[in-house]
């Protein structure tokens, strides 16, 4: 008679797809150039129905008060002072008209406005040196990057869609723009950044999704 070995079984499977998964990321880090750039696209091109996607529904996405929102500092960082939303808005903008590429299967091209993402980092004393960059937000979504992603030209702290505020349903009051990373790599409704050598993790890089995410 056969007996039950399905839970040793699953055990093994996910240890070894695991290890896929970390053998596919190192490999990813490995190919990434930080000076490629992802493709851009003419505003002609820009999807005014960009869809929304998150793990629940468009309504219920977070309500944040931009007068009071705060962005909080942590970790590999010397000036830990929390940013006001203005303060934000002060600095140098940028805009880059790119395609976001969902793990899905669809993608679709917007316009996004904001501040480089290296600007920043160097702004606040971010150890550059450090492994990764991880994010936590409103809606309790969390996710990581490499630094040599945090540092490339095209990564961006949103706060603008197609010329306007930053709207609800695409991550107000900022979410990261990481063309060239995969949708489920650019966090919306970012409260926290945080500098760090110990790895993060995400919500679903925990779950089995690859780390790197590259698109």
């Amino acid at each position: 008679m056969l007996t039950g070995c399905d839970i040793s079984d699953n055990a093994t499977v996910e240890s070894s797809l695991n290890k896929i998964s970390r053998f596919n990321d190192r490999i990813q880090a490995w190919l990434f150039n930080g000076s490629q750039l992802a493709p851009v696209y003419p505003e002609s091109m820009i999807d005014l129905n960009f869809p929304f996607n998150a793990f629940y529904s468009e309504d219920e996405a977070p309500d944040i008060n931009g007068d009071s929102y705060r962005l909080e500092l942590a970790g590999l960082i010397t000036d830990k002072r929390p940013w006001t939303l203005a303060q934000l808005h002060q600095m140098a903008q940028v805009s880059q008209v790119t395609r976001h590429i969902c793990v899905e299967g669809w993608s679709a091209i917007g316009k996004w406005g904001g501040v480089p993402f290296a600007l920043f980092l160097k702004g606040i004393g971010a150890d550059l040196r450090a492994k990764y960059v991880s994010f936590k937000c409103a809606d309790d979504y969390y996710t990581s990057i490499d630094m040599a992603t945090a540092l490339h030209p095209q990564t961006l702290i949103a706060l603008t869609w197609d010329g306007k505020v930053l709207p609800r349903k695409y991550g107000y009051p900022m979410k990261l723009r990481i063309p060239t990373k995969l949708g489920y790599k650019n966090p919306k409704h970012i409260q926290v950044i945080e500098v760090t050598n110990r790895y993060p993790g995400g919500y679903w890089e925990d779950q089995g999704y690859n780390w790197f995410g590259g698109s």
